[in-house]
């Protein structure tokens, strides 16, 4: 006579589920290829900018902390790491160094081109007139460092750039990033020649201005965005760029409210 456990009759039979192939895991717990969560990467961004450019205020903050996790996540879908994002712990110190070096440097910079008559123009800018201490304020501490900084640099120069470096190399890396960097910024230069009066000058009012304006911003972007990458290789951290493109917009901000 066999003995049975007398839990037996009472124990649920656990099954687990299988796909149409077989296998007991679902096919989401799956890596993520480099090439798709490129795609993946650029689809995100290409809602953002549009999401971005329209949204004001609070609700442009939050879409930007929101894109910036969503494109982390798709980079640890495909088997990336912080390191891939220039965000390992170990180089976060040396990458606070380059910022803080770096933003020095910018500071230094503007400084003497507002000082001096002849580069002086070239910070004045018609969105300032009327805008107030608090209101630049909001926008230096609050608004550039989130709306832009964070979100930007976390999706180029961290989640594209670690991607296409894994697969490609770093040529390909800051070739990729660079261009689709310079893409990203045609939305907000739409209106650059008509509001900057140096620019207005050169190009004009015309549509014909403003579209040679628009694809002057577009190649300095890309080639700021080269600059960028170059940064974030040689610190080995994401802060390093994220530093100067701060102080690049912000000291723009302090020095063209201080120059209305």
């Amino acid at each position: 006579m066999s003995r049975r456990d007398p839990d037996d009759g009472r124990r649920p039979v656990v099954r687990r589920p299988r796909s149409a192939d077989g296998p007991p895991r679902g096919r989401w717990r799956r890596p993520l290829g480099t090439w798709p969560a490129v795609a993946l990467t650029v689809a995100v961004l290409v809602a953002a900018n549009l999401l971005l450019h329209t949204w004001t205020g609070a609700l442009r903050l939050v879409a930007a902390v929101v894109v910036a996790a969503v494109l982390l996540g798709v980079l640890r879908w495909a088997g990336g790491s912080w390191a891939d994002a220039g965000l390992a712990p170990g180089t976060l110190a040396r990458g606070a160094r380059w910022a803080a070096a770096l933003m020095g440097l910018v500071a230094a910079v503007y400084l003497v081109g507002a000082l001096l008559p002849a580069t002086r123009s070239l910070f004045e800018d018609r969105r300032y007139e009327g805008m107030t201490g608090g209101e630049l304020a909001v926008r230096v501490l609050v608004v550039v460092p989130v709306g832009t900084v964070l979100v930007e640099e976390i999706a180029f120069r961290g989640v594209l750039y670690g991607l296409v470096r894994r697969a490609r190399g770093t040529v390909w890396a800051t070739t990729v990033s660079s261009l689709l960097f310079g893409l990203w910024h045609v939305l907000p230069s739409l209106h650059l020649a008509t509001a900057k009066p140096a620019l207005t000058g050169v190009f004009g009012e015309s549509a014909v201005g403003s579209a040679v304006a628009v694809a002057g911003a577009v190649l300095f972007t890309a080639a700021a965005g080269v600059l960028f990458c170059e940064l974030r290789r040689r610190s080995d951290s994401l802060l390093a760029p994220m530093g100067l493109h701060w102080a690049v917009n912000a000291f723009g901000y302090v020095v063209g409210f201080l120059l209305r």
